[in-house]
């Protein structure tokens, strides 16, 4: 799984979110995230057959959204997605969150008989708290691979970064930049200047120095670039451990239905 994918959150106009997927892999990107539940995989997919990249290079995730996580349901929307995303198989499928219609013996099964046929070739799983992921790697025959939660330096995770750790699970990082608000701290703000990069730079480099995957968000060609450049940076540790050190616990996703133990 590349260290770096484009997030697709949000980019809910489908020609923006066409090209600027085709913009990132012509640009050097490999990893492309998306959802059933963002309403744009059909977009996501024009981008990709648009782009002068071979779709055996891409790494291209999708999840099931929290209505469609009976057996069954796994099963026909997964179908549904890969339609829409104009490809016969999937890196990594994940479910999105362990809410509503998720019941691990019946979620976890259509899974991984997706991945039998060759459907998918990974499982992932989102926003999971340690409990979740120990009950699905018990359910779960295959390897459980990724669990992507938000995580960024407002917000580092470290209980549930040293559990994945353990227990060998990938963690891919989404709102990677705080929604914005890494370019009003100071100490990344105070990196970036000594480096002559974006705060938006530091950050990313800081979850890739850290063995973490991040699906930054962006649109245009800029931004697009500039996350991109991030893997060009390499942080001392002392500029790592002033990262770590800063103190703080902002959660920008956390709907009625997330886990109690937010």
């Amino acid at each position: 799984m590349p260290a770096l994918g484009l997030g697709t959150w949000q980019n809910e106009d489908p020609d923006q979110c066409a090209e600027s997927v085709r913009t990132a892999l012509e640009m050097g990107y490999r990893h492309i995230d998306t959802a059933q539940i963002y309403g744009n995989e059909e977009a996501v997919g024009r981008g990709i057959a648009a782009a002068d990249v071979d779709r055996e290079d891409i790494f291209l995730a999708t999840k099931v959204w929290i209505d469609s996580l009976e057996y069954d349901d796994v099963l026909e929307t997964t179908a549904e997605s890969l339609d829409r995303l104009g490809t016969d198989y999937l890196d990594l499928l994940y479910v999105h969150w362990p809410a509503r219609t998720y019941d691990p013996e019946e979620t976890l099964p259509a899974l991984e008989e997706l991945r039998e046929d060759g459907v998918i070739e990974r499982i992932g799983v989102s926003n999971f708290e340690p409990e979740h992921i120990e009950t699905a790697q018990e359910v779960l025959d295959a390897p459980l691979f990724a669990n992507q939660v938000e995580i960024h330096p407002l917000l580092q995770q470290q209980r549930l970064r040293e559990f994945c750790d353990e227990n060998g699970v990938e963690l891919v990082a989404y709102s990677p930049l705080a929604r914005g608000d890494v370019f009003g701290n100071e100490v990344l703000s105070d990196i970036a200047d000594d480096h002559g990069v974006s705060e938006a730079q530091v950050s990313l480099a800081w979850l890739r120095q850290h063995g973490l995957t991040a699906i930054p968000k962006a649109t245009g060609e800029g931004h697009i670039a500039d996350n991109l450049a991030s893997l060009e940076l390499s942080l001392s540790e002392s500029e790592l451990s002033r990262i770590d050190d800063i103190d703080d616990e902002q959660r920008f996703v956390d709907p009625d239905f997330g886990p109690d133990a937010w």
